[in-house]
This record gives C-alpha cells, sequence and structure tokens, in this order.
C-alpha cells in the first residue's frame, strides 16, 4: 500500500526477516482492526504518521486530514501550549496512561484515556497511541464529583486502609489543603493526632466497616493552621457494594455559626429574664384564655404568691369583681384582634388585701401575626395613693388658710370701722349728726360683712337654690355687656364682638351665668386702666359653646396663673378687690358643667375660655326628650 496504510506501517516498523515480517503483520492487523482508537505521531514534529479506522470514524476525520494534521490539533484550543507540547513529545520509556479532552472535527468534545508507547517509525522515535473513549465514565465522575462539592457538609471518601480517596471542596476550603496534599493520604495525614485519639474516630471507623452500621452525633472541634476554632458534627456513612462495605464517608458539619447564635440566643433570653425578673413594675404572661404563664419577682412582692402556687390559674381570680369583669372583657378583645387596652384595678394578695394596680394589657403575636398570649405590666399605686391623699390633704389645708386670711382680712376692716363707730354711739354727748353718721357707719361695715357672707356662700354652692332653665346664652351675654358698657366708655375700652347668628342654647341659671359675664368683662377692663379693646367671641363646636374673652392687658405672670381661681389670691391694691371674683366664676361654671381656662403672657393681655355643654347634648346625656318649643323662648331680638 502507498498511502500510508498498514503494509507501509509494518514495514517501516521493523526490518524485513521472515519471522518479524509474521510479527509485524500480525501487529499491524490489531492497529488496524483494533475497535479503539490509534495513531502513530512522530515525537519531533508531532505530525500524524498512520491512524487507524475506528479513530476515523471516532474523530470524523479522513485518513488524509488526519495525516495533513498534528496531534495538538485533537485538543481544546485553550490547552494548546508549550506545556502540552512538551508533554507530547516526552519520551515514553514503559506504557503511561493519561487522560485528555479532545475535540472532534464537528466540535464535539470527549474525554479519551491515552495509553501512549514508543515505537520506532521507519527508524524514528514515534509514540503509538492508543485511546479509550471514557466520555460517559467522564462525565458521570465531573456529576459525581459536583454533586459532592455542592454538599454544604465537608466529604471525606476514605478506604479500608482509612485513605482519602476523594475530598470535596468544602472540605478543602475549610481545611485549607489542596487536593493533591489530601487525595492518598492516610487520616492521620490530614487531621491532627491529638483529636483522632481524644474522638477516637479511627475506631469508629473502622468499626463501621465491620458492622456496616453508620455513626452520627459526634461532636468535632478542629482548627487548620491560621483558621480560627470550627465546630463540626461528625458522622460516618458506609458505602455498601454487592453487600461488602469497601469505603465510607466522613461527613462533617460545621456548626460553629448556629452554635454562637444559639449562645447568643440563649445570652440574650438570660438577659430578657434578668429585665423581668428586676422590673419593679409586676409583669405577667398569659396565654389567650387569660390563664398565667409567668410571674415575675416584683408580682411575687406585691402578693406573696408564688409562680408556683397560681401557673396556670386565670389571671382575673386574682382581680376585685369589677376589676375581673374588666380584665376578661379587654382578653376577650385581644384574642379577637382588637388592640391593647389599659384599666384599673384592685389585685387581691394572698393575706386577704388589695393593692390598686394600673395595669397595660399588650398582645403576643407569632410570625404570622396570630395572637398567642398576652403580656400584662401592672404598676402599684398603693403608694401613689398615699401621695396623693397627703398633697390632697396639704392642699386642702392650704386653701383653708389662705381662705382664713382672705376672710379675716375681708371682714376685719368694716368689723373694725363697725366697732368704733358703736363705741362712740355709747357716748351721751353727741351731735345728733355725729350720732347718724356713726349708725351709718355700723350700717355700712354690717352691710359689707354681709356681701363677703354671701359670695362666700355663692362660691360653696352657687346654684343650690336655683333651678336651671334653657336659656340662649348669647342674650346672656348681651344683658352683661349692657351692664358694663358705661363703665367701657369711661375707661376707653372699646368691645368688640363676633357671636353666631343662631342661638347658642345652654342649660343653666341666667342671673349666674351673667355674673361670670360680667366679673370677666370688668377684670378685662381693670387691666387696662389706660384702654384698650376686649375681644369677644362665641362659637357652638362638639356638643359645647366656646366664649372667649380676650383684652390687650399687662397679662398675667407664669407664677400666678396656676392661682387665680383660689378664693382670696387677687395682685389688685388693698381695697381694690376681694379675690373671690375667679373663684366664684369657676364655681358657677363647674355647677353648669362646664369648665373655665386661661391663656396669658405678661405684657401681651389675657384670653379666658368658658366651655358650657349646649342643651342638645345635656338632654342626650341625661335621656330627656328635647322640646321643639324652647329653641324659640328665650331667642335675643
Amino acid at each position: 500500500m502507498v498511502d500510508g496504510g498498514t503494509s507501509l506501517l509494518v514495514e517501516r516498523c521493523v526490518p524485513v526477516h521472515e519471522p518479524r515480517r509474521l510479527i509485524a503483520k500480525a501487529t499491524a492487523g490489531l492497529f488496524e482492526n483494533s475497535r479503539l482508537p490509534m495513531w502513530i505521531y512522530d515525537l519531533g514534529t508531532l505530525s500524524f504518521l498512520a491512524v487507524n479506522d475506528a479513530a476515523i470514524e471516532c474523530y470524523g476525520h479522513s485518513r488524509e486530514e488526519f495525516l495533513a494534521m498534528t496531534v495538538r490539533q485533537l485538543h481544546l484550543p485553550a490547552e494548546r501550549s508549550a506545556l502540552l507540547d512538551q508533554a507530547l513529545r516526552s519520551p515514553v520509556s514503559a506504557a503511561s496512561k493519561q487522560t485528555w479532552q479532545h475535540v472532534k472535527k464537528d466540535g464535539g468534545m470527549i474525554y479519551v484515556e491515552a495509553a501512549r508507547s514508543a515505537v520506532d517509525f521507519a527508524g524514528e522515535s514515534a509514540c503509538l497511541v492508543s485511546a479509550n473513549d471514557v466520555t460517559e465514565g467522564k462525565r458521570s465522575e465531573l456529576l459525581y464529583r459536583m454533586l459532592m462539592d455542592t454538599i454544604p457538609s465537608s466529604v471525606l471518601l476514605l478506604d479500608e486502609d482509612l485513605r482519602v480517596v476523594l475530598a470535596n471542596r468544602n472540605f478543602l476550603e475549610k481545611s485549607r489543603r489542596t487536593t493533591g496534599a489530601t487525595a492518598g493520604k492516610r487520616l492521620a495525614e490530614v487531621f491532627p493526632e491529638v483529636i483522632l485519639a481524644e474522638m477516637g474516630l479511627e475506631q469508629q471507623i473502622r468499626k463501621v466497616f465491620t458492622s456496616s452500621h453508620a455513626m452520627q452525633g459526634q461532636r468535632l472541634t478542629y482548627r487548620a493552621p491560621g483558621v480560627p476554632i470550627r465546630v463540626y458534627y461528625c458522622s460516618v456513612v458506609p458505602v455498601d457494594w454487592a453487600g461488602q462495605v469497601d469505603h465510607v464517608l466522613l461527613l462533617l458539619d460545621d456548626v460553629t455559626e448556629q452554635m454562637r447564635l444559639g449562645e447568643e440566643i440563649r445570652r440574650m433570653e438570660r438577659h430578657l429574664a434578668s429585665v423581668v425578673e428586676s422590673a419593679s413594675d409586676i409583669v405577667i404572661s398569659t396565654d389567650t384564655e387569660g390563664n398565667i404563664l409567668t410571674w415575675n419577682k416584683a408580682a411575687q412582692r406585691a402578693t406573696g404568691y408564688s409562680l408556683e402556687e397560681l401557673k396556670g390559674r386565670p389571671f382575673f381570680d386574682y382581680c376585685d369583681q369589677t376589676g375581673a369583669a374588666n380584665v376578661g372583657r379587654l382578653f376577650s378583645k385581644g384574642a379577637s384582634g382588637g388592640s391593647s387596652g389599659r384599666i384599673e384595678s384592685n389585685l387581691k394578695t394572698k393575706d386577704g388585701r388589695c393593692r390598686p394596680v394600673a395595669w397595660v394589657f399588650s398582645q403576643m403575636t407569632d410570625d404570622a401575626a396570630r395572637t398567642v398570649g398576652f403580656v400584662v405590666v401592672g404598676r402599684d399605686l398603693t403608694e401613689q395613693r398615699k401621695f396623693e391623699l397627703q398633697i390632697l390633704e396639704s392642699q386642702k389645708l392650704a386653701a383653708l388658710g389662705v381662705m382664713a386670711r382672705g376672710i379675716a382680712h375681708e371682714i376685719r376692716t368694716p368689723l373694725a370701722i363697725s366697732s368704733s363707730a358703736a363705741q362712740f354711739l355709747t357716748e351721751e354727748d353727741l351731735t345728733p349728726e355725729f350720732r347718724r353718721e356713726c349708725a351709718e357707719k355700723v350700717h355700712s361695715g354690717i352691710h359689707k360683712a354681709s356681701a363677703i357672707i354671701d359670695n362666700l356662700l355663692r362660691f360653696a354652692h352657687p346654684s343650690a337654690d336655683k333651678s336651671k332653665t334653657p336659656l340662649d346664652l348669647m342674650n346672656v351675654m348681651t344683658e352683661a355687656l349692657a351692664l358694663v358698657d358705661n363703665q367701657a366708655k369711661v375707661q376707653n375700652v372699646e368691645i368688640r364682638t363676633n357671636f353666631p347668628p343662631e342661638p347658642c342654647q345652654v342649660l343653666g341659671v341666667p342671673g349666674l351665668l351673667e355674673q361670670v359675664f360680667i366679673n370677666l368683662l370688668l377684670n378685662a377692663m381693670n387691666a387696662m386702666p389706660n384702654g384698650g379693646t376686649v375681644d369677644i367671641l362665641a362659637e357652638q363646636s362638639n356638643g359645647e359653646v366656646l366664649v372667649r374673652v380676650a383684652d390687650t392687658g399687662a397679662g398675667i405672670s407664669r407664677e400666678d396663673l396656676d392661682k387665680i381661681f383660689d378664693p382670696f389670691f387677687t395682685r389688685a391694691p388693698l381695697g381694690k378687690g376681694t379675690g373671690l371674683g375667679l373663684s366664684i366664676c369657676h364655681s358657677i361654671v363647674d355647677q353648669h358643667g362646664g369648665s373655665i381656662g386661661v391663656e396669658s403672657q405678661g405684657g401681651k393681655g389675657s384670653t379666658f375660655t368658658v366651655r358650657l355643654p349646649s342643651l342638645a347634648m345635656t338632654e342626650e346625656k341625661s335621656g330627656e326628650p328635647r322640646d321643639p318649643g324652647r329653641a324659640r323662648r328665650g331667642r335675643r331680638p
């Protein structure tokens, strides 16, 4: 054959002697008829010298295309390098095998296990290659390797000699080892001996080989050079093949972070428990039915009950009758998705007493926002109630002292005048004119003392002897303005009004309400001795009638704002006022179910606001039907 075929191969491979010719023919037959792809290439030029039909069929190149190529062209373009050429040209002293990735003519990639043998071809050094397509096996191996590398655990495959057959990527990264420094090594060369000895790991692995039963749940603490300590849970799983365990899998699950988080959670739980136990307020947790689950030390101190005595018992069993009903409603409302609530109720103690407690109820929810229980926080009001009582008593004594001083001051003057005049009347040599003057002084002093007593009675019971009737508050305001109009002109005070067009119906005593507004107007004018402006604004809002009286006077100092409604408190010069005017106004408005407030700044005037419930609101609270004719009665012209 002249085409580089088998005959030419044989003639060039061996000398032409008869015995050797027969051997050459047999060798050529094996080459050509082999089912495995085979070729011969020159070690110097890497050019193909001969190929068999199996190689042509496998790679898709014709024989002529092969003979025009070099061996390096079978390899991936990315792998064609000087290192590849050096590997292909390296002499082969004995048969050796190596796995390569080759590219076929159509671009497909295959894995081949190539066995190289040195041959003499036409007197030149050549290489005979027998290639075995291991693509399917390699693909399975790669898939196996990929699966191993995706396992989050560290995995070692060990043989019966406890040598590492395979180590996955997770293990290599965690231990900072390479595949070459791990595969084929004994277990004692991979793990420190002290760890193996402490755990008895080698003995346990050998036991798995003999018993075929997996070993799980061993804790392993491991530290690679330059790496912080890691904690693993170690498992050994037998690999059974045809009833025989020839390998085992050593699985190491890194639980360092889980243990750190677990310890952090336990630390937080201990901290929260310490906070609850150290709290001075009562802290209780219950289930959705209101049964007690936890009970802190403050609750135990307040009641005398320990948690063991009442755990699982209904919380409202330890409240008084009224409180138990309110607590039961709050639990029902919270269990159905309502918001938290606040109540005050008495808490029963172990010795049969009751403690006033202010409670705040909050829901405990799970990840799905379902109510799973309640947190109940209570503040013991016992000491606060005692303190409030002490303050109230001191305020009463202080008010009584102020009132006593005021009464003494106001009544002493007219009584002194009356006493002096009465002493003169006992003398016999008085002229009729002087006697008459002394009598008038006595009468005047008694009248002033009586007026002071009347004002005190109005302050205490402003409407005790008078019945309330429906009235238009704007008519009352008009009457009050008419009474102070002359004095306003004398003092050069301008009064401006802004009344709503509709009636402002309230239930009250006209004379007493008129007295309120007269006092407010007179106070406003007294605050402007050199003239000024008083603005009166009336409106109806949210079931109330509001009347604002604002002046442009000197205003009220910050320290006096809380005292102006106290009896006998006044900053007026001696003899210019009794200090009962605003206190009487406050009492009258309070008796009418309303309120009176003040806003003021020094030098910027004052604004007094009177709030009275409208007639409709009063009737709604009392449940009485409204008389349609009332709105027409008392309407101002």
